[in-house]
């Protein structure tokens, strides 16, 4: 027997409201547009990576590598980012490299289309890889990179922990070879600042930066100028307040 038209509208109703609550229910635990949990944790195991090189570096050699190799003339030629590529298990690269021409010369450039996986966040670039690289030195006399210098982690009397080692920088436009990085004179203090060039990336609200101990840190983007400041220099004792830490 049919059932009549006021019963099946009643079940048709019961089922939009069951469907509906489920779809409320489910909302919470719905992807959001922030970074998605796994290639987040891979940014952060990028620079962490990176920060481990260039601590095996400092071990191997009593220094940091300079953050770029210059010429006769003072023209930067090799970047930190070629030094280090042996201790990414990237031998093989490494000694395909020129350093008898730039990083652009003739054989060199042949080089240019490979991707470095630890210099590629997966939100930069519309989460695809490229060969720019999306993490960068801050260069500069007070800083960790003297350029052309080397530093020694001797001569960091700020402390290790509270000085700047490597940052990311989404769309960096600087290619991982090229002996290129932030410049301490002119980059915004503001984590995330809108004119880019500085402390940045595709994290909604933060930042991912490694310290010279080798720890890793999501820097809020309402991290204060003066805290960004005091973390870029080596000898500036600046006091950083325990919550920017």
């Amino acid at each position: 027997m049919a059932k009549p038209a006021s019963e099946l509208i009643r079940q048709f109703l019961t089922w939009a409201v069951l469907l509906f609550l489920g779809l409320v229910i489910a909302l919470p635990i719905l992807p959001t547009g922030g970074p998605r949990p796994s290639q987040h944790a891979q940014c952060v195991n990028n620079i962490r990576n990176i920060a481990i090189a260039l601590n095996n570096y400092h071990s191997t050699f009593g220094t940091l590598p300079p953050a770029y190799i210059a010429d006769a003339n003072g023209r930067p030629m090799h970047s930190w980012r070629v030094l280090i590529l042996p201790y990414l298990d990237r031998v093989d690269l490494y000694a395909r490299y020129r350093f008898d021409e730039p990083w652009n010369g003739p054989n060199n450039s042949k080089l240019h289309d490979v991707i470095v996986d630890p210099f590629c966040c997966p939100e930069d670039h519309g989460r695809g890889k490229s060969t720019s690289t999306s993490y960068a030195a801050i260069v500069g006399p007070e800083t960790i990179w003297p350029a052309p210098d080397s530093m020694k982690f001797d001569d960091v009397t700020d402390g290790l922990a509270d000085t700047l080692l490597v940052v990311e920088v989404a769309n960096s436009g600087i290619h991982w070879m090229e002996p290129r990085d932030l410049d301490a004179s002119s980059m915004p203090r503001k984590i995330n600042d809108t004119s880019g060039k500085g402390i940045s990336s595709r994290h909604p609200g933060l930042a991912v930066v490694a310290y010279a101990s080798g720890h890793v840190r999501r820097l809020d983007e309402r991290t204060p100028a003066t805290t960004v400041e005091a973390m870029m220099t080596v000898r500036g004792g600046e006091a950083i307040p325990e919550h920017d830490r």
